[in-house]
């Protein structure tokens, strides 16, 4: 990696919210949306099978009989779309401008053609108005210009959708440019806060809380509170407190950021927070939900500072039981802002002090022993939290994130490295859940009709079914009939060696195919109380409560807790209203997730770019009949390999049982040796190259010849990668 020997000059971590334990997954890919299953078609483009084909020509014939034989059971549904009722998808997308290829075709003198980079989304026609005006005649000049796009019309007899061409964001491949177009492909507002948002917040600074607040408040300032969060992290919505009992018992705090406070009910400021409904993360900054004033400032959990709050008071034993609960609006002094390493460093090291200079700055009214005791409390209470979580049957599908080195100058990514999920992560996660399960409780109980909960449904059946029959066949003993017993089945089934994390790793990300996306919804839409259920956690009532500051349906829900405790009227809000609200925080959470994830590929396609080709050993994830993917097990990431960019004698697919397998033949180096056969099926372990691609921002995946060291096939895949058989 460029710069390894050095110190990198910033560390972005992993951005985890304190729910991704509870969407059981923590991927969007694959995502199954109300039972509805994308269909699996053939199809034949110049005598070639698409890659993504899974039926091969005899399972073809064999599925046409069976059609004749049970004709109910295949029955392909059709229907008609006659009606747009809700426009969710934001019809904008970036690409790159193309002369059509008839040059004495009428529709050449009016459009030229946009060639969105998705390729989801149809090519579109644009007036050449729009273009640059030396497009026409200097074509070559732009073809490396990012474009963006938006649909305005595709009539029902073209291929071609009709558009308008909204602003060229500059050279592709350059990381500003590229996240623009993510952002505004998945319509996320990062534009500035207007004036009359701007003049919601309070105006004379520096603010300090009025005295009557003090009056209706708990004073919690002299105790010891403390936030752990990423080092890089300037929004601290939650902070913690572990106080000892004479009894033996401890009061264990959760305090979140106050943010419903700063933000009136129907204000322009409440409703811009409504309608962005979340802050998106990306590798190098955050597009807040709310102005940075209240993000980074007023609302923020900083150090040495009086903040507003809202809290969650336990009183439990070592173990974890709880023996009384307490909720209230309160005010909070925290002493220290730790980060995730400072805490970790604290759990691994449980009797030795901690040099001074190894700590951030702490208050003088606490010393950094009761810092460190507190945290080594927590610590075995959380403990005890998680042991008993998974005992009751929960379920936890680890997906590995990356996190970046940036140089600080250029922005580049200098290297990355899988984020590590430790101990002080799962302090902090274990006690979110457990104030996230009370708060659902508390306001369910007081309001049934107009609680905002947080569901997830059981994963889809008939994807399950077919992962049973899978495991079956490869003798893996899995456990499908609950979450418990799927979870006690992923920690079990695999031994110790070194690969044993990759193995788990894949069947992992199997496993998170049939699942389905947690929901927020409103307790008064559905019937059936049993469809309250979060699968993952396996609890009857879950919501999100612990992160205001950067998510909306955490701040209706402080809203909703604070009627139930008589601080304020019940928000005017019928349920269908709130189902709306809540159907719209789904929507922008799936859509920040995705924009997170298009991040994350960008600068590691940046990384491959600079620093490439890399080499990585992989697991062979899926097999199909023209390609494999596979799980770069260094980097974390999944890639396709194809067969055609491989220097092949020949590759063949078939199924033994449900276990797809494809045989690669090599052409051999030597005309006088024997060509190489290679037998490619899941949880294969091979070895591959990541290079960077002729088109902007590309990279693929090779695999490498058996028993050679050196990048073979780097050539042939080149010349290939020109023609676009790759796209």
């Amino acid at each position: 990696m460029k710069g390894y020997n050095d110190s990198p000059d910033v560390i972005i971590e992993a951005q985890f919210d304190d729910s991704d334990s509870e969407d059981g997954h923590s991927n969007t890919q694959n995502v199954l949306v109300d039972g509805v299953k994308k269909l699996s078609v053939c199809v034949h483009d110049k005598g070639k099978e698409d890659a993504d084909a899974l039926v091969t020509k005899d399972e073809s014939t064999s599925t046409s009989q069976d059609t004749r034989a049970s004709p109910e059971k295949s029955l392909q549904r059709s229907a008609k779309v006659v009606y747009i009722s809700e426009k969710k998808h934001s019809r904008a997308a970036t690409g790159f401008l193309k002369l059509l290829a008839d040059k004495n075709s009428e529709l050449f003198r009016k459009y030229a053609l946009f060639s969105p980079s998705d390729h989801r989304v149809p090519r579109i026609y644009v007036p050449l108005k729009d273009c640059p005006q030396d497009f026409v005649t200097r074509p070559k000049d732009y073809a490396n210009t990012l474009f963006i796009c938006r649909i305005v019309d595709w009539k029902e007899d073209s291929n071609f959708a009709l558009g308008q061409l909204a602003k060229s964001l500059g050279q592709a491949g350059e990381i500003e440019p590229e996240t623009e177009g993510i952002l505004t492909e998945y319509g996320v507002d990062f534009s500035d806060f207007s004036s009359e948002v701007l003049d919601c917040l309070p105006q004379g600074l520096p603010w300090t809380i009025p005295p009557e607040e003090f009056s209706k408040r708990r004073d919690l300032r002299k105790d010891c509170i403390f936030t752990i969060d990423p080092s890089t992290a300037r929004d601290l919505d939650d902070a913690l407190s572990c106080k000892p009992l004479a009894d033996g018992n401890f009061e264990v705090g959760v305090h979140i950021a106050d943010v419903s406070y700063f933000v009136p009910e129907g204000s322009p400021l409440d409703k811009v927070a409504a309608e962005r409904a979340t802050s998106v993360y990306l590798v190098q900054k955050v597009i807040p939900m709310l102005p940075r004033l209240l993000c980074e400032e007023l609302c923020s959990l900083h150090p040495m500072s009086d903040k507003l709050t809202f809290s969650v008071i336990w009183t439990l034993t070592p173990e974890g039981k709880i023996l009384g609960e307490w909720f209230g609006r309160t005010i909070i002094r925290s002493c220290t802002k730790l980060s995730y390493e400072h805490a970790q460093s604290m759990i691994e090291s449980p009797t030795e002090k901690i040099p001074e200079e190894e700590l951030p700055p702490i208050s003088p009214e606490h010393t950094s022993e009761e810092v460190h005791r507190a945290v080594l409390n927590l610590h075995k209470i959380a403990k005890e939290l998680r042991k008993q979580r998974f005992v009751d049957g929960a379920l936890r599908l680890d997906q590995l994130k990356l996190a970046f080195t940036l140089d600080h100058e250029t922005g580049l990514p200098q290297g990355c490295h899988i984020y590590e999920y430790r101990d002080s992560n799962k302090l902090v996660e274990e006690f979110m859940l457990l104030a996230n399960m009370a708060v659902a409780h508390k306001t369910h109980r007081t309001f049934p009709e107009r609680a905002l909960l947080r569901r997830h449904p059981p994963p889809q059946t008939k994807m399950l079914n077919d992962l049973m029959e899978f495991c079956d066949q490869m003798g893996l003993p899995m456990d499908f009939s609950s979450a418990g017993a799927l979870n006690k089945s992923l920690t079990e089934t695999f031994g110790d060696d070194k690969y044993s994390l990759a193995r788990k790793e894949v069947l992992t990300n199997m496993c998170s195919r049939p699942m389905q996306m947690a929901l927020y919804f409103c307790s008064g839409v559905l019937q059936d109380q049993a469809q309250f259920r979060h699968y993952a956690l396996n609890v009857p009532l879950y919501t999100h409560f612990t992160s205001p500051i950067r998510r909306f349906a955490d701040v209706l829900v402080h809203r909703l807790l604070a009627a139930a405790l008589g601080y304020r009227e019940l928000p005017d809000v019928e349920p269908d209203t709130l189902q709306k609200q809540a159907d719209h925080c789904n929507d922008r959470r799936m859509a920040s997730k995705r924009v997170q994830e298009l991040s994350t590929g960008l600068f590691f396609a940046i990384l491959v770019k600079e620093s490439g080709p890399l080499e990585s050993e992989a697991m062979v994830l899926s097999v199909l009949n023209q390609a494999f993917d596979v799980l770069v097990l260094r980097y974390g990431v999944q890639k396709r390999i194809y067969c055609n960019a491989l220097p092949l004698r020949s590759h063949h697919f078939q199924r033994v049982g449900k276990k797809p397998e494809l045989t690669l033949v090599w052409e051999p180096e030597d005309m006088e040796q024997e060509p190489v056969r290679q037998v490619v099926t899941i949880f294969s372990l091979v070895e591959v190259v990541l290079q960077a691609e002729t088109t902007a921002l590309k990279y693929s995946a090779i695999l490498k010849r058996p028993g050679t060291e050196g990048l073979l096939g780097l050539q042939h895949h080149e010349e290939r990668a020109d023609s676009g058989q790759l796209d």
